[in-house]
């Protein structure tokens, strides 16, 4: 009965690990705004990226907001600015601040965003921080009251990538929940084991498993997200990126995951081996 109780626990276990460790990384670097920034800010680095932001920033200050007597004038400081935005010592701030806002968008609960923001229905990026930035670089150079949007929104999904999203951003938190109930679950094994190095070496082993199947759903994941096309140049690779970096960022906690799992397999063994050893001289003594 022990051995029975100890099997089911060390599977319940396994079961709890499996949704709680890509829950977790979910939460801490997408649900999370601070989490989320800091995993987003790198890709404001990429040079392609960069360019292509730039130039749509620098598009959306189109010549309706400009007069028509000073196009001359304004045209070539936008070129400049398409140029040199992300060498503006306002960069990284107007950069940062498009990741929250985005952030914003897609995560806050309806209620909070303003009215003209709870119209989109499909995942978002806002780069009015960064059109902002351009404008006050061309109302410095012209003393022309350039106003840049409030709102930029690119779409990044479809309405039903955004249903995905508010579904994971409900679930996720529940991701630490899940992972005390299963190391309660693996304490509860091993407290009832008759064979405490075989408790160990399952869970090692089944985390190896683990590690194998977050593997294949990562990559079946960031492919489906690929897959899918928003027809926005800056959104393409905006994505693409985000899958990238996402991929390596995982990566890394399946890694880890790996290498506990082996200690623990290899713990067992040994223990095994150890326990073997100890009872061949007593048997021998008799």
């Amino acid at each position: 009965m022990r051995t029975f109780v100890s099997a089911v626990a060390v599977l319940i276990g396994l079961v709890l690990a499996a949704v709680a460790v890509p829950a977790m990384w979910v939460d801490r670097n997408i649900v999370q705004e601070d989490g989320f920034v800091a995993f987003t800010a790198p890709l404001g680095k990429d040079p392609v990226f960069q360019q292509r932001l730039a130039a749509a920033a620098v598009g959306s200050l189109g010549a309706e907001r400009i007069p028509a007597a000073l196009t001359g004038l304004v045209t070539p400081i936008l070129e400049s600015a398409a140029r040199s935005l992300t060498t503006m010592p306002g960069y990284p701030d107007a950069w940062t601040e498009t990741l929250r806002k985005s952030h914003r968008l897609n995560f806050a609960a309806p209620g909070t965003l303003p009215a003209e923001a709870e119209s989109a229905t499909s995942l978002t990026l806002d780069l009015a921080p960064l059109i902002a930035l351009v404008a006050k670089q061309v109302a410095d150079a012209t003393t022309l009251p350039l106003e840049a949007p409030d709102q930029l929104l690119i779409t990044l999904g479809q309405p039903e990538h955004r249903q995905i999203l508010d579904r994971v951003s409900a679930f996720a938190p529940m991701g630490y929940a899940l992972a005390a109930g299963a190391l309660i679950a693996f304490a509860l094994a091993f407290v009832a084991a008759r064979r405490r190095w075989a408790v160990l070496a399952g869970i090692g082993l089944g985390v190896l498993v683990l590690a194998g199947g977050w593997t294949l759903a990562a990559d079946a994941a960031g492919g489906a997200v690929t897959r899918t096309r928003s027809g926005n140049e800056v959104a393409e690779i905006f994505k693409s990126e985000f899958v990238a970096a996402a991929s390596a960022s995982f990566a890394q906690w399946i890694l880890v995951a790996a290498v506990v799992g082996g200690v623990l397999l290899a713990a067992g063994l040994v223990l095994r081996l150890v326990g073997g050893r100890r009872r061949v001289p007593a048997a021998g003594s008799r």
